[in-house]
């Protein structure tokens, strides 16, 4: 009997109805894909270390818009000369122009850290000593001497870029993500920086603002240096000899980024768009000067950095170009839309309206962030990993040169075209002509080069 019942298959026993209902599954409705529009951003925070460096980086890059401005008020309050105060600016500009290239190159040689401390102590030094010169009404070469040394001044923005390009070496769309944060987080300091530098120079005392801007230099630089595990590595030449501290004594890494095959283009691109902010910074004034409201000059220029700004985040969350001759395209596409929009405030400017040309400004400024993103983009794709600080410093020194060509540009429209109206309004035509030079070399000469990544 054991047996028999052994031997019979074991049945569960029938479940009630009520009991099946309440252990069925429920069917869900099916949902929807919420709408994130933050999601990439917050993609790039999640890696470990990238929050540290990126705040550190800010504030080391916050000076940027900081200091040239605080010079000019420092020497034009105690000295009385805007002659000479945008003599000693254009100066320490020139001297960046040749100087910083070399930085960049040792950063990449020898490391971020290693290199952009000392070079930013001696920058340091050089504002400070410039605050004293001016403070104790020293000879007026000494104002030229102590500003040219703060050319030493590391690019922030293209080592933490070159940050964001070893992370995201295999992720091209992180990396378009990270680029546009990056140009705005550049849009984002030169709005607050001459703002912040105004109100430390006029309601503290003129030293204020050149004090403020190098302690903040220095404090990011060393809080950003110390990052070392985001830091990308060294990519050392093979046999080359070493020199004091370690440092390589050989000249002949490779050749200059300025022999690369489509960069020169590209840098004669960026030297119009510069150009364009530079031009488009004097006039401004100069019109709301014209018209008795110089104080709101600071507000029209900042919303329309600001609207360049909000660009170049929602330009982030674009998917990005997929191969050399779409990336091509897409900054021939972006060019065209800045020299589009660059004449609204020429047209706004001739009706007299200073509210038309506020929102003719903030429109303006929305073309010229992801310019500046596919722009450096296709430098990235286009210099090789270890000489990347140099090539992105490189376009940052054709940047500065062309805002310190268009500012002499439109200092000679605003000089020649004052009078009855439109007066002033007609210097608007050199921001103008200048995006559509931009855009002339872009449609010309950026093609897709083998070197594309």
């Amino acid at each position: 009997m054991i047996l028999f019942l052994a031997s019979r298959p074991v049945t569960a026993p029938p479940v009630r109805p009520a009991a099946a209902a309440r252990r069925a599954p429920r069917r869900r409705l099916p949902r929807f894909p919420r709408f994130r529009p933050l999601a990439p951003y917050r993609r790039l925070f999640s890696l470990p270390g990238t929050r540290a460096f990126t705040a550190a980086n800010l504030l080391a890059r916050l000076p940027m818009g900081m200091l040239s401005v605080s010079a000019v008020l420092m020497i034009a309050g105690t000295r009385g000369s805007y002659a000479l105060a945008g003599a000693v600016t254009a100066t320490g500009l020139a001297a960046t122009a040749l100087i910083g290239p070399l930085t960049a190159r040792l950063v990449d040689r020898h490391g971020q850290a290693r290199i952009a401390v000392p070079a930013t102590a001696l920058a340091v030094l050089g504002s400070l000593s410039l605050l004293l010169c001016v403070h104790y009404d020293a000879p007026t070469w000494t104002l030229f001497a102590s500003y040219a040394a703060t050319a030493t001044t590391p690019n922030t923005g293209g080592m933490s870029r070159a940050r964001w390009a070893h992370l995201f070496h295999d992720d091209p769309a992180a990396l378009h993500t990270a680029n546009s944060f990056e140009q705005a987080a550049d849009e984002l300091c030169f709005m607050l920086g001459p703002v912040l530098a105004t109100l430390l120079c006029t309601g503290l005392f003129p030293e204020a603002g050149t004090a403020v801007a190098a302690a903040f230099l220095l404090t990011g630089v060393l809080l950003f240096a110390s990052q070392r595990r985001t830091e990308p590595p060294v990519s050392p030449t093979p046999g080359s000899p070493s020199g004091p501290c370690g440092l390589s004594a050989s000249p002949a890494r490779s050749r200059s980024p300025l022999r690369l095959p489509g960069l020169p283009p590209l840098l004669l691109t960026f030297l119009f768009t510069g150009a364009v902010f530079g031009s488009l910074e004097v006039v401004t004034i100069a019109y709301a000067d014209d018209h008795g409201v110089r104080s709101t000059a600071g507000a029209m220029l900042a919303l329309q950095a600001a609207g360049s700004c909000a660009a170049g985040l929602l330009y982030g969350l674009l998917r990005p170009p997929h191969g050399p001759g779409r990336r091509s395209r897409r900054f021939r596409l972006c060019v065209g839309a800045m020299a589009t929009l660059m004449p609204l405030p020429l047209l706004a400017a001739r009706t007299g309206s200073l509210t038309a040309l506020t929102c003719a400004l903030l429109l303006a400024g929305m073309a010229t962030a992801p310019t500046m993103v596919t722009g450096m983009g296709l430098i990235q794709s286009r210099t090789p990993a270890a000489q990347l600080n140099e090539g992105m410093t490189l376009a940052v020194t054709a940047l500065l040169t062309g805002i310190a060509a268009g500012s002499a540009a439109g200092g000679w429209a605003v000089d020649h075209l004052s009078g009855p109206a439109p007066g002033l309004g007609l210097a608007y035509a050199v921001p103008a002509a200048a995006a559509a030079l931009a855009l002339t070399i872009a449609l010309l000469t950026t093609r897709p080069t083998g070197t594309d990544a």
